[in-house]
C-alpha cells in the first residue's frame, strides 16, 4: 500500500470513530470546515491551494498531505503549486522549508501515482 493510500485509509478510519464519539457542536464545526471549500465566489482549487499555504505555514504535516490529494483533485498543476509553495515560504519564512520538502517529495508521488492509472 502506498503511502497515499495509507495516509487516505488512516484519516478515514480515525475520522469515522471521531465522529461517532463528536458532539453536535464538533460535527458542525467539520461541517462548516467541508462547506468552506465548497465553489463559492472562489473556486474549490484556489481555496484547497489556500488550505495548503495555511498548513505550511503552520507546519501541519496531515493537513498539508490532505490539501496537496484536493489540489490534485481540484486539477492544480505543478506550476500552481510552485506559486503557492512560494506564497507559503514568503508568508511561513524559513521554518516552512522542512515542509516544503516534504511537499514537494509527495507531490512527485502523487503525480507519479497518477500517471499510473
Amino acid at each position: 500500500m502506498s503511502r497515499i493510500e495509507e495516509f487516505k485509509k488512516e484519516r478515514e478510519r480515525l475520522h469515522k470513530k471521531l465522529m461517532e464519539f463528536a458532539s453536535k457542536d464538533m460535527k458542525a464545526f467539520h461541517h462548516l470546515d467541508w462547506q468552506t471549500y465548497q465553489e463559492g465566489a472562489l473556486d474549490a482549487k484556489t481555496k484547497q491551494m489556500m488550505g495548503l499555504v495555511a498548513s505550511l505555514v503552520l507546519r501541519c504535516d496531515d493537513c498539508i498531505t490532505y490539501h496537496l490529494l484536493r489540489c490534485k483533485e481540484e486539477g492544480v498543476n505543478s506550476k500552481e503549486l510552485e506559486e503557492a509553495l512560494m506564497v507559503a515560504l514568503m508568508v511561513g519564512g524559513s521554518i516552512v522549508i522542512p515542509h516544503l520538502r516534504r511537499a514537494v517529495d509527495l507531490w512527485y508521488e502523487i503525480e507519479e501515482e497518477n500517471h499510473d492509472r
